[in-house]
């Protein structure tokens, strides 16, 4: 594949801002590639208008028009096949995958999480963390896998926690990591440095002992 190739398909649910930012990082030239179609299950997700300001092809498929969740997921991958997509983006994608579906986009399905992983996996992260005490937050790019955010991860974006930081104030801290991290990783994809082997990321044709992580000082 040339830098050129990468197609890009994003799925969303809400207001999309890591898909701007990954918008706006191709339109700069930071990624070689583009996003070929940006589908949410829901019609009133902002992330649909930035699409569409950006000449990006957008569908809504609303998962309340499927009778279960695999019938829901074989429609979506019928969607996404007809845009040949080489990396699929889950950009606050509010939906649980089915095994089917993942096990069909697998090496090439990517999500970013609000936690570092493999701590605080599923919902409420920051709060979690701010109960536990932790003294370091940030958010994590991983290759999906039919578990709930247990595929392997690619990168971290980490930040302290500050005493006077409420779950609100860190997911605001944790998203500006997440538009400079999930850009790079896709970046990376596109150059060819990342891929998985036999469940493994690996960089640089090496397999990685422990993601690379951003540090981000005290934003």
């Amino acid at each position: 594949m040339t830098r050129a190739d990468l197609r890009i398909a994003v799925l969303i649910s809400g207001s999309g801002s890591n898909l701007q930012a990954l918008l706006d990082a191709i339109a700069g030239g930071e990624i070689a590639g583009r996003i070929v179609r940006v589908i949410s299950n829901r019609a009133e997700a902002g992330g649909l208008e930035r699409a569409r300001r950006a000449g990006v092809e957008t569908e809504v498929l609303p998962h309340g028009d499927y009778p279960d969740r695999e019938t829901y997921d074989a429609a979506l991958a019928a969607r996404l096949n007809t845009v040949s997509p080489d990396l699929v983006v889950l950009a606050g994608f509010m939906r649980i995958l089915s095994d089917g579906f993942v096990e069909a986009f697998q090496g090439r399905l990517v999500n970013i999480h609000p936690s570092l992983l493999p701590a605080y996996r599923g919902l409420h992260t920051h709060a979690r963390a701010l109960q536990a005490g932790d003294r370091e937050h940030g958010c994590s790019v991983h290759y999906v896998i039919p578990a709930l955010d247990a595929g392997p991860v690619i990168a971290q974006a980490s930040l302290p926690v500050h005493e006077t930081d409420t779950p609100e104030s860190l997911e605001t801290r944790v998203r500006t990591l997440e538009h400079r991290l999930y850009p790079l990783v896709v970046r990376w994809i596109a150059d060819g440095r990342v891929a998985m082997r036999a469940g493994r990321v690996c960089l640089d044709g090496e397999p990685l002992s422990r993601p690379p992580c951003i540090t981000a000082g005290t934003p």
